[in-house]
């Protein structure tokens, strides 16, 4: 096998593996927004790859691959502080209360 269609089948393997991410990671948050992040450096390494090797196809396929893990990181980033706002909102205005030695205590 040659070494461009090593590349072609190592991005082919990585764009499934970004496509199929949010099923299996879906569970967690903090997961998903680690793994677009990473995804997105593995995409800025494969364009500078094909930089480096003058491979544009390698180099579109990277900057495409990047810019959209860093697109969906940014949005896995706004979605959980969005969630952590609307929990302090919540406990803000329903829980006016502490808890010490068992002991219910207002405020």
């Amino acid at each position: 096998m040659n070494s461009k269609m090593g590349t072609v089948m190592a991005l082919a393997f990585t764009i499934g593996a970004s496509l199929l991410s949010p099923v299996v990671h879906a569970d967690s948050t903090q997961s998903n927004k680690n793994l677009w992040r990473n995804l997105a450096i593995g995409g800025a390494v494969v364009a500078g790859h094909g930089l480096l090797t003058h491979n544009s196809t390698e180099t579109v396929i990277g900057v495409a691959g990047a810019a959209y893990s860093a697109n969906r990181y940014e949005s896995e980033r706004h979605s959980q502080s969005q969630q952590r706002e609307r929990q302090r909102e919540y406990y803000r205005h329903h829980h006016h209360y502490y808890v010490r030695d068992g002991v219910r205590h207002y405020y």
